[in-house]
């Protein structure tokens, strides 16, 4: 029975709270229907709050489907697929599809991280140039022209820390999805996402051709999404001497038995990958061919062939995946006795780390804290992300809840996740 960590009602922001109690067995192997007593945590009733207001917005194609799972107390409490894996061939979508979960590589990446920081391989405010010598000479953006996409740029006043790569304040900014300045710059450089540039290129190369492009602002100014974790899991390579997808799938994935989650999916699984689909408007359509320009996507991307392993946005999974890796950190670090986190380590992860800025973000996911918790019904403590193709998962240790609503859209103004999250907590007893 793997030990289960708490947060007390009230905590501060530099520390979270210390283990208080265990609880019944984890996640196991996601049954289809819930374990005996569990599901009367939540009031049936509004459940179906929940059931109608997604088969709403499949009814209206705004979303094509999705999948609801949520674990309560290391155990299935909820399990549901909604609509359709594809709205041109109205294939029903199930609970073991596979999703293109995006972003939420990033926390996954944070905890390979930190896994070698335990293992004294660097320290957080160790400056990056240590272990990348690429990075020694950066500069600041000072002057741009759109016409050509040139610049001028200014030596920096300060080094990029490891921390500030976790915490997205290094002063990068995003390939496709940044300012319309860094997209230019990225673009006309060739650095990408990783998703767009998956096979023959390498995750090496792609960060070196990083280095030498301006930063949008100095090294812990604020906070601004970036492709700071495609470095970072660059530096895992570094620290690990194996590429990320080989460092996932030998410590992280095969110990949780995440038996889903690839970089590139296998041929023998490629069927149950959902289609992607975009918005045109107002309601969804399967995305039949790649989009052109600056948000250049193939909609098969994560079926091909892979040697650019992007640790910000290259994975593909089940929510039943996730699930265990989402409870190893809940519990502390560890999962069905497989320990990959020291319980001290997951709570500094869980700790605001950027002070004032917001959002108020740890080592690898955004967090509740005593700073930000009027803006939503999430306890204090909890932890979460979401991914550009409309995945989302939270975490509330107070509540021992896990939350997952998976859809596969590219942009898409249903708002699901601020949705999902209302009527989740609107069931709980």
């Amino acid at each position: 029975m793997p030990s289960a960590f708490v947060f007390p009602s009230r905590w501060s922001t530099p520390a979270l709270g210390a283990v208080l109690a265990v609880f019944a067995p984890a996640l196991h192997s996601m049954p289809a229907q819930p374990a005996p007593g569990v599901a009367a945590a939540f009031h049936r009733p509004r459940l179906a709050r929940l059931d109608s207001s997604i088969n709403a917005l499949v009814a209206e194609q705004r979303i094509p489907g999705a999948v609801v799972l949520l674990i309560k107390n290391g155990r299935v409490a909820y399990e549901k697929a909604y609509g359709a894996r594809d709205v041109s061939s109205k294939a029903p979508l199930r609970s073991t599809d596979i999703f293109r979960m995006a972003s939420q590589t990033k926390a996954i990446t944070s905890v390979a991280a930190m896994m070698l920081w335990q293992e004294g391989k660097f320290q957080l405010d160790d400056p990056i140039d240590r272990y990348l010598p690429e990075f020694r000479r950066l500069t600041v953006l000072t002057k741009f022209n759109a016409a050509d996409s040139s610049y001028e740029a200014r030596p920096t006043n300060r080094r990029i820390t490891v921390r500030q790569l976790f915490t997205h304040t290094a002063g990068f900014d995003y390939p496709g999805i940044g300012s319309d300045e860094f997209k230019a710059i990225y673009a006309k450089a060739g650095v990408s996402s990783g998703i767009s540039e998956r096979n023959g290129a390498t995750l090496a190369e792609g960060m070196r051709a990083l280095a030498k492009l301006p930063l949008r602002f100095e090294p812990g100014e604020r906070f601004n999404y970036s492709v700071s974790i495609d470095l970072l899991g660059r530096l895992v390579e570094v620290w690990s001497g194996q590429s990320l997808d080989a460092f996932f799938r030998t410590r992280i994935f095969g110990p949780l038995r995440m038996t889903d989650t690839y970089f590139a999916i296998p041929a023998a699984k490629a069927s149950r990958l959902v289609s992607l689909h975009e918005e045109r408007d107002d309601k969804v359509y399967a995305m039949a061919v790649p989009k052109a320009g600056e948000a250049a996507l193939d909609p098969n991307w994560s079926t091909k062939p892979v040697t650019y392993f992007a640790g910000g946005s290259g994975l593909s999974g089940t929510v039943h995946d996730y699930a265990r890796f989402l409870q190893m950190v809940l519990n502390g670090g560890e999962l069905d006795g497989v320990r990959l986190l020291s319980r001290k380590t997951v709570q500094m992860m869980l700790t605001n780390q950027i002070g004032q800025l917001q959002p108020n973000y740890g080592l690898g996911f955004a967090v509740e804290t005593e700073q930000n918790d009027f803006r939503s019904p999430k306890s204090l403590g909890s932890f979460w992300w979401s991914g550009a193709f409309q995945t989302f998962y939270w975490v509330d240790p107070q509540e021992k809840l896990i939350a997952l609503c998976y859809t596969n859209v590219y942009g898409t103004g249903a708002r699901l996740g601020a949705l999902f999250e209302t009527l989740v907590y609107d069931a709980l007893k």
